[in-house]
């Protein structure tokens, strides 16, 4: 069974910087990916960036301004969200992929304008 706890949301304005951190804990071996998602209101989830074996993805809405990187050691991922819209603004879930998907609770984030 694997844990994940996101912290590092909140309330900024347009322009303003965010940094989310997702620690995992339980079983889990190996480098799996691990990444986020993100749900605004009235809207389905969205894939924001992952992190894997293979390499760094993000959504493209989101490339040159959020960078996703990996304490490998502390099994914590963070999403360093820089140049913040109104249209980031939702709950943001951190995910972990092994023998099946595992969810956080998801961290709020809201930019104000």
């Amino acid at each position: 069974q694997v844990q994940l706890v996101e912290s590092g949301g909140g309330l900024v304005q347009v322009g303003e910087s965010l940094r989310l951190s997702c620690a995992a804990s339980g079983s889990i071996v190996g480098l799996v990916p691990m990444g986020w998602y993100r749900q605004a209101p009235g809207k389905q989830r969205e894939f924001v960036a992952t992190l894997s074996s293979t390499g760094l993805f993000y959504e493209e809405s989101v490339k040159g301004r959020f960078t996703i990187s990996r304490d490998s050691a502390l099994n914590t991922v963070h999403l360093q969200m820089n140049s913040l819209q109104p249209e980031d603004t939702g709950v943001y879930y951190c995910y972990l992929q092994a023998s099946r998907t595992y969810w956080g609770q998801g961290t709020q984030v809201t930019v104000s304008s």
